[in-house]
């Protein structure tokens, strides 16, 4: 269970740093209307795969972790309720955004057009996160292990 909660913490650092450095690329690939690049589409391609690794690591937790609680009590609790609903919903949330931005900036061709499509998506997908993380009260760099 520590070893999952570690691998879970320790991505999230990974997918957020690899987040930040889509979203930059992308706007300044969309600014200068930049060819869509191999090292372009290859950190899209990272992002996407640590984004579901976080996504497979977390469903895994959400069945086995003492801090999920299958219970009408849990709706009462803000804690439990956060564990069980709202993390799980606003990061399901985050990884669609950027899933669909990876996967509808591949069927166009105008490389303009893909940097700022993913620029939008995954621009969207920090705001989330960001929110998300802020309603579990642990504070963005808090590490679990």
């Amino acid at each position: 269970m520590q070893i999952l909660v570690a691998l879970h913490s320790l991505n999230r650092f990974v997918l957020l740093i690899l987040l930040l450095v889509v979203i930059v690329k992308s706007l300044i690939g969309w600014l200068n209307k930049s060819p869509f690049e191999k090292a372009d589409d290859k950190l899209s391609l990272f992002l996407f795969i640590s984004t579901h690794t976080q996504l497979l690591l977390g469903l895994i937790l959400y069945f086995v972790s003492p801090i999920v609680i299958f219970s009408g009590a849990s709706m009462k609790d803000s804690i439990a309720r956060y564990w069980l609903v709202e993390h799980s919903t606003g990061m399901l949330i985050v990884i669609v955004l950027i899933s669909l931005g990876r996967i509808l900036s591949k069927k166009l061709t105008d490389g303009t057009a893909k940097h700022k499509r993913m620029f939008i998506y995954n621009i969207i997908a920090l705001i989330t996160t960001l929110v998300i993380l802020a309603g579990s009260h642990r504070g963005f760099f808090t590490m679990s292990w």
